[in-house]
């Protein structure tokens, strides 16, 4: 391009399509560069768009950083339609201050925006070899929905005004392996990336974001690496939805998150819909999310050795009521949530998730969870005995009114730690638990207590003892007499009156032995029933 200008301020060697631009940017109005050919505007397609329809990079970089004024009444902008943009996009560094918009264009080379200033940015549908926006601040938002990026977007500590919209957007890995680089990324307002598809990890350490941030229906795969979604430290002011979306809304219609707005929905029981995949490692350590982490309805397809890591978030509400994973780990230690919103179909089995520190303050589960299965997730998830997954489910069930549920899981947590004990002291626990379960089914107790008062009340309703003083002595009661022998401590005024020989002695010392075993394994179960209430 030559220096060589018009009075208006126009270069004097510009080409018909670039012509047709300048002019339209002093207007504010669109210029459209598309076919008419049947399949000939598809910026993803194998056609080549010729000269007719292509403008040179520069043109687009000097209109934007140094464009004409507009016309007067109107306000300058860039609406592109239908273009190639020939070259390497280089704006970096620069102010761009009128509005942005290009639709289904065709970039030759790397748009490079890194630490530009932007009011509002909108690439819609758009075919770019690589987004290179590190350190970009917009004013209002950037969209790029629908957008095919073959070498990866860079994000990294970008400001976003409003909103970031990549929803349905399909993203290639660069080359260190990510599709998507944003660590340190800050959203004023909503992260909405629905049906969004990328090979390659998609890395948002330390990323902030203001409302909510939406992967529906989003499929993140990277075979090349570890983590498929590394966010740790991620903060989301409102709620991530890492859900299934129902496929039933039109694009671009009511219910739809392209432009102009809108949402997607979580899908209802039957409706049809695609599940939020993620074929690797996800990791949200340290994430602390305002109201909730929604899994509603994910896949999980971590490899052996791979995690679904969620270590030390902090949310009012985990929602995990996805698919079982089939391989891989979930791993819950250290993490801090008010409701658990779960399903037994949701959990990896033996030795598949990890709870220790897990703390939670209410169980909401999804189906049918009976107390049976939630005692199989604990036992699966504390492969090592551990006190303190089961003293935690206690008194979350203990709190919601469910007693006797809590004493069950306090129970299995005595059956899990017999085993770990020498085989003298599992022994005494074997009879503990056969007896009176380890004084947690105290109805048990009193069952044994009546049936050896009433065996001994007929055994020694056939013998009358002497007695030790024959001129003091009350009158000869087998009841009372076997019910003294069975209680401890308690004085009944019979025992110690009578003088019993040969099996009968025998049989007596039994009595008292196992009354005292009856009491001091209903006492201990008591204590700590006290202890924790």
């Amino acid at each position: 391009m030559t220096d060589a200008q018009s009075a208006g301020g126009e270069p004097a060697d510009l080409t018909e399509p670039e012509r047709r631009m300048w002019h339209a940017f002093r207007t504010g109005g669109t210029c459209d560069l598309s076919a008419d050919a049947a399949g000939g505007d598809d910026p993803h397609g194998d056609l080549a768009w010729g000269p007719e329809r292509s403008v040179r990079a520069e043109v687009v970089a000097l209109l934007l950083l140094h464009g004409p004024p507009p016309e007067p009444g109107r306000v300058a902008s860039l609406k592109l339609r239908g273009a190639r943009v020939t070259g390497r996009l280089d704006l970096s560094g620069g102010t761009v201050e009128p509005y942005v918009e290009l639709r289904r264009c065709r970039f030759d080379g790397e748009v490079q925006l890194s630490e530009t200033r932007f009011g509002t940015l909108r690439l819609v549908d758009c075919a770019v070899p690589r987004l290179d926006a590190s350190r970009l601040h917009t004013e209002g938002d950037l969209h790029l929905p629908r957008c095919r990026v073959a070498r990866g977007i860079r994000l990294t500590d970008a400001q976003i005004g409003t909103d970031l919209l990549v929803s349905q957007a399909v993203v290639q890995r660069d080359g260190r392996g990510r599709a998507f680089a944003a660590d340190g990324l800050s959203v004023g307002q909503d992260f909405q990336g629905e049906l969004l598809e990328a090979y390659g990890e998609v890395s948002l350490r330390g990323a902030k974001v203001g409302v909510s941030m939406n992967l529906r229906g989003a499929l993140l795969a990277n075979p090349y690496g570890r983590w498929a979604l590394n966010a740790p430290q991620l903060t989301v002011e409102r709620t991530l939805y890492l859900t299934s979306i129902a496929l039933g809304w039109v694009p671009g219609g009511p219910g739809s998150s392209t432009p102009p707005y809108g949402l997607g929905q979580t899908p209802a029981r039957g409706q049809r819909s695609r599940p939020f995949e993620c074929r690797g490692g996800l990791r949200l350590d340290d994430g602390r999310f305002g109201d909730a982490v929604d899994f509603y309805g994910a896949r999980f397809a971590p490899e052996a050795g791979q995690e679904v890591s969620l270590r030390r978030i902090q949310t009012p509400e985990l929602r995990f009521v996805g698919e079982r994973p089939e391989r891989g780990r979930v791993v819950l230690s250290g993490a801090k949530v008010v409701k658990l919103v779960d399903a037994w179909t949701s959990w990896p089995g033996g030795g598949g998730v990890a709870v220790e520190g897990f703390a939670y303050e209410a169980l909401a589960p999804r189906g049918h969870f009976p107390l049976a299965r939630r005692l199989e997730w604990l036992a699966a998830a504390t492969p090592e005995y551990s006190p303190e997954p089961y003293e935690r489910l206690a008194a979350v069930l203990r709190a919601s009114g469910e007693d006797a549920d809590a004493r069950e899981v306090l129970l299995a947590k005595q059956r899990r730690r017999r085993a770990t004990l020498p085989p003298a002291v599992r022994a005494w626990g074997h009879l503990q638990d056969w007896t009176v379960a380890y004084g947690y089914r105290p109805g048990r107790a009193a069952l044994w207590m009546a049936l050896l008062w009433a065996t001994g009340t007929v055994l020694f309703a056939g013998h009358t003892p002497r007695a030790v003083k024959a001129d003091e002595h009350p009158e000869w009661n087998p009841a009372l007499y076997a019910l003294d022998l069975l209680l401890p401590v308690i004085d009944l005024g019979q025992e110690g009156h009578w003088r019993m020989a040969g099996a009968w002695q025998w049989g007596s010392a039994a009595m008292v032995l196992l009354g005292w075993i009856l009491a001091t394994t209903v006492a201990a179960g008591a204590s700590r029933l006290l202890r924790r209430g």
